[in-house]
């Protein structure tokens, strides 16, 4: 075993028993290599990614390999969701010297941390149009030894490069509101109007594209015919509800297979907002699939929610990708039957509803003896299944639903993939808004209480004395000074459960976490929020993220923050910061619009009117208002609904008794308790 026994990131722990001796990231490590003068071998994964086990078998796990990196470099591995700060410098770097960037990552650096090569998956043999992992090493010993000043004047150039690359500088030009429409134009020149998406494969969710498109009336249809065709593809688990994590193809048939916490809970929203825009129920009971499937399998008995769960299901042969989901037509008759005389009708129905054959559409490069599988997509919607067999569209849903179920038993009691138990507080703080959204737009005080739950464990576990977070919690260990997204996400999650529950307390702890981000993240010289905190470790550089990487940026958080908390708390200078944050991106938001739908969210809420949404009262005497209000999609307005009013502008000096009050830019309607009446209020906002 290695150093990283010592660890508690489940990733970190795959590689304890490697040959290679592995450091984790610290200052240790880099002394070591100072005092050996030798290069660090720094490399970056995560527990779930496919091609980070690939690399690790054919080369981490390789005797010969391991006493190569042993003997010339000290090997450091860093877990890119416990280290996001580390990761986003030295990917910068990777991507200024590749073009490109990804998992694994492989950076060589000095001894004090500049960068001078680097790379993503190298295999142990040329091919792929890659040279082999030993090659380059020896490429880069080589070069250490013989060319140790050129090397090292590249490594300098490299970080000033990154460092140059990471200043903030803010736009010139107006964010005017004619921009909004502009945003919405730039998307639709990427837009697949067949298949859904932007662009071709391999294509990936977009969630804050998405939802940035639902506000506005001119880019609704792209979003919804994005998620139906989303809906019906393999990137949605038909038996097990949720979503993997993107689509190889350009159809969303056949996905890369691990799933994460932060695509179910942002999707989740957004299928949520759909369902309020569009009225079909079929979002609705995907938000709820995805929900459920949370609840099973990624819910820690305390309340936290897990990172991600793996793309491969391992096996006596090694990881094999897809297992676990994937399907033969052969396996669905074992599995169905169990149903006694019927089950050969019932299974060739189901394999022709999900498309399960035997050519199949999936095969595992890496493991071909396992053969073409299946993955269950929508082959032949129902209307048409009903159509065929004469049979009324409800009847035939209710069988398959109960096939489905069928399917997923035997599914659950295969083996499954390695799931990464460490808790991450940004994106617990995605989940928070999902259960909590979901409670009020579904009407479903259970998906209350798990989110109350979950606001228990962060503030019991990850809350630190002085209102900071930290930003992971692992082995029942806090660990990692918190960062800008922890604290930003977690706000703005406990601002959707107060819209969602009514306690003042959680809007109040949501203006705390915003009061940490004004005074450890904000760089008011350049307008920006920096994703790591004055005095969180001296990195190479501070990096101020508008971007949209797989979570909605840290940019953009800040500034819907700051946005709701001049809704709620009229604080001075919120509205403000917002505006400065999402006009520090312009550029950026107009030359690559599809990456910056956070930030496009920002500028859409800072565009329209200030609007208000209260009802006083007892519970029953609320539920009959609160029951319209969950029908209308009011992304930008201030929700309260709670027992009696209180120190917030929103509730002051407002009866209860079930009153409901609509206000447009401190203009209100008159307090009304009849629904009809409040609907007809509520349309006018949307």
């Amino acid at each position: 075993m290695n150093r990283l026994a010592q660890e508690s990131s489940p990733y970190l722990a795959q590689h304890a028993g490697n040959p290679v001796d592995w450091w984790p990231w610290g200052q240790e490590a880099f002394a070591e290599a100072a005092r050996r003068d030798v290069p660090v071998l720094l490399s970056v994964g995560y527990s779930t990614c496919h091609w980070c086990h690939v690399m690790a078998h054919e080369s981490f796990e390789d005797e010969a390999t391991a006493a190569f990196m042993n003997r010339h470099f000290v090997n450091v591995k860093v877990d890119r969701e416990e280290r996001p700060d580390v990761d986003a410098v030295y990917m910068a770097a990777t991507q200024a010297m590749t073009g490109q960037g990804g998992w694994p990552m492989t950076v060589f650096l000095t001894a004090s941390g500049e960068p001078f090569y680097a790379g993503t998956y190298f295999p142990p043999q040329d091919g792929h149009g890659l040279p082999s992992f030993m090659r380059v090493m020896g490429s880069v010993e080589r070069a250490w030894r013989e060319e140790r000043d050129k090397l090292l004047g590249n490594a300098q150039a490299l970080t000033e490069h990154v460092r140059e690359a990471a200043r903030p500088r803010p736009s010139d030009g107006a964010f005017g509101p004619e921009l909004l429409d502009r945003g919405v134009e730039n998307l639709r020149r990427a837009f697949d109007a067949d298949r859904g998406g932007f662009g071709g494969a391999p294509k990936f969710p977009a969630p804050t594209t998405l939802d940035f498109l639902l506000t506005r009336p001119d880019g609704r249809l792209m979003a919804l015919h994005t998620l139906r065709r989303m809906l019906a593809g393999g990137l949605h688990d038909q038996l097990g509800g949720g979503f993997h994590r993107y689509s190889v193809d350009d159809a969303w048939r056949v996905p890369h297979f691990e799933k994460m916490l932060y695509d179910n809970a942002q999707l989740t929203r957004t299928l949520l907002r759909a369902y309020q825009v569009s009225g079909d129920g079929a979002f609705a009971q995907a938000a709820r699939g995805a929900l459920e499937y949370l609840r099973r399998e990624m819910l820690d008995p305390q309340g936290g929610f897990y990172s991600a769960q793996d793309a491969d299901t391992h096996t006596p042969d090694g990881g094999v990708e897809g297992l676990t989901f994937t399907w033969t037509p052969a396996e669905v008759q074992a599995a169905l039957a169990a149903g006694g005389p019927g089950h050969e009708e019932d299974a060739a129905l189901i394999a022709r509803h999900l498309g399960i054959t035997d050519p199949g559409n999936f095969e595992d490069p890496h493991q071909r003896a396992y053969g073409r599988r299946s993955v269950p997509f929508v082959a032949v919607p129902v209307p048409d299944l009903a159509a065929g067999l004469g049979q009324p569209e409800a009847e035939v849903q209710a069988r398959l639903d109960g096939l489905k179920a069928r399917l997923l038993a035997v599914r659950q009691a295969r083996t499954q993939p390695g799931t990464d138990d460490k808790v991450l507080t940004s994106w617990n703080g995605l989940a928070l808004a999902a259960f909590a959204d979901a409670a009020r737009i579904l009407r479903e005080p259970a998906y209350l209480e798990v989110a109350r739950r979950n606001a228990d464990f962060v503030r019991t576990h990850l809350r630190q004395p002085d209102g900071t977070l930290r930003h992971t919690w692992s082995g029942a260990q806090a660990r990692v000074e918190g960062l800008m997204e922890d604290h930003a996400l977690y706000a703005l999650g406990l601002v959707a459960l107060f819209q969602a529950g009514g306690d003042p307390a959680d809007l109040h702890w949501a203006r705390e976490l915003w009061q940490v981000t004004q005074r450890d993240f904000w760089n008011d010289e350049a307008g920006v929020f920096m994703a790591s905190g004055g005095q969180a470790e001296a990195l190479l550089t501070r990096q101020a993220q508008g971007f949209d990487s797989a979570v909605i940026s840290d940019n953009a958080a800040g500034a819907l923050l700051g946005l709701w908390m001049d809704r709620y708390f009229a604080l001075p200078g919120a509205e403000d910061t917002a505006r400065r944050t999402v006009q520090s991106f312009r550029g950026d938001m107009l030359a690559a619009t599809g990456g910056f739908g956070g930030l496009w969210q920002a500028a859409a809420f800072l565009h329209a009117p200030h609007t208000e949404v209260a009802i006083i009262g007892t519970p029953g005497e609320r539920a009959p208002l609160e029951a319209v209000a969950a029908r209308h999609a009011l992304p930008f307005t201030a929700l309260a609904f709670t027992e009696a009013g209180g120190d917030l502008p929103v509730l002051e000096a407002r009866p209860g008794g079930g009153l409901g009050f609509v206000c447009v830019n401190r203009t209100c309607d008159l307090p009304t308790r009849d629904a009809a009446a409040f609907d007809t209020q509520l349309a006018r906002l949307g």
